[in-house]
């Protein structure tokens, strides 16, 4: 019998916890496993994002295609997605479910992490522009690579048909990375085995306790989303009922949670759209597509939540500028990553490199990811929805 990627992921957590519970403080020598996960994670995470970032900005950014239909999408998905980071963050340090086990970080935290002075807001915008790029690529700079990346991306835009080569490397070179990035994740079970079976051999059963108050904190946020912003969003600009818009979307909801693929769960979305929600076609079948590959709004919940869990998890105080720099990485990251296996693994990795925190903190959250990752694909397909809604309603051409 072959297991998905995601039961062999929860096999492995299961059998880490097993493990480290039987064994101890002996089962550390498992550690270099979970180790070389960890050097591969840091090793896609640059390529990965300039690949993807460039060819994602180039694609979207076309004017022919997409126009002020175009412009209303991205931006609503863009706008969408940073207030979910924020309401995660916010019901995470609310519920603290990284609170309450005392663990000692020694040698999981590095040095500049606990020592660093906070940075000033305009420092820390400077610092967003890279002096040199590929310095940035070899110190893996995050936000740095980001702006090289979105510039490259919107520099191509504008040259036009001349820099149609340019273009052509990096979508290839980003299909390499995708390539890459799913022959890492297959060992990523192997990686949590080795991550957590030393944790749980260290400190009991007790670090296991918060992941309740995780799933929680997941589940309440991409509710209080929906509720809030969506419903906001269709009564607002549209005009409709969000009673009418939650009935109408529900089927693909339901297949999205099931399923956890929004890009699987799409013929059902555009079919929900178009003939319970009213809107043509035309529409629907720009929004809808471009959304399974951009909006990450549970997602984005789901990164703040896990942040906030890991930064508790391992005592660190997180700063306003730290927290900032969640928003916007996660914000801008959504562009590139929304295609690649394992996104919000990877999505955690690049957010927690650019704050400078312990990855480790990875191997916890992702035993319990396929119960996290139904929800968050669930309200990322509401989420495309509501989009479609509001675009056809903005342009007065929903049909009641």
């Amino acid at each position: 019998m072959k297991f998905n990627l995601v039961t062999q992921i929860f096999i492995a957590f299961v059998l880490a916890v097993i493990l480290g519970s039987v064994f101890g403080s002996s089962i550390d020598f498992l550690k270099p496993f979970g180790d070389l996960f960890l050097r591969l994670i840091k090793f896609i995470i640059a390529p990965l994002i300039l690949s993807t970032l460039v060819v994602g900005v180039a694609s979207t950014s076309d004017p022919k295609q997409l126009g002020r239909i175009g412009f209303k999408t991205v931006s609503y998905y863009l706008a969408t997605t940073a207030i979910a980071i924020v309401i995660g963050l916010t019901v995470a340090f609310i519920i603290s479910p990284g609170k309450g086990v005392s663990v000692s970080t020694d040698g999981l935290v590095a040095p500049e992490a606990a020592t660093q002075e906070p940075q000033s807001a305009i420092t820390t915008l400077l610092n967003i522009v890279p002096e040199n790029p590929f310095t940035a690529l070899s110190s893996g700079n995050v936000l740095q690579i980001i702006f090289f990346a979105l510039f490259i991306g919107l520099a191509i835009t504008l040259v036009g048909e001349k820099a149609r080569p340019v273009y052509t490397f990096f979508e290839g070179f980003a299909e390499v990375m995708y390539k890459i990035t799913g022959i890492v994740m297959k060992v990523a079970p192997i990686g949590v085995l080795g991550l957590l079976a030393p944790v749980v051999g260290q400190y009991g059963l007790s670090v296991l306790l918060p992941l309740v108050k995780v799933i929680l904190a997941v589940y309440i946020a991409c509710i209080l989303h929906a509720l809030i912003v969506y419903a906001s969003a269709v009564k607002t600009f549209a005009g409709m009922s969000p009673k009418t818009f939650f009935k109408g979307i529900s089927p693909a909801a339901l297949v999205a949670y099931s399923t956890a693929s929004s890009s699987g769960t799409l013929p059902v979305t555009i079919k929900n759209t178009n003939e319970n929600l009213g809107v043509p076609n035309k529409i629907s079948s720009f929004v809808l597509p471009l959304g399974a590959t951009v909006n990450m709004d549970g997602t984005a919940i789901y990164q703040g939540v896990a942040v906030i869990f890991i930064a508790q998890f391992y005592s660190l105080e997180l700063s306003f500028m730290q927290l900032l720099t969640v928003v916007l990485i996660t914000i801008l990251a959504s562009i590139g990553t929304a295609g690649v296996p394992g996104a919000g693994m990877v999505m955690l990795a690049m957010v927690l490199t650019s704050v400078n925190m312990p990855l480790e903190g990875i191997a916890l959250i992702a035993g319990i990811d396929r119960v996290l990752d139904m929800m968050r694909t669930s309200v990322n397909v509401v989420g495309d929805a509501s989009a479609a809604v509001v675009v056809a309603g903005t342009e007065k051409e929903r049909v009641d």
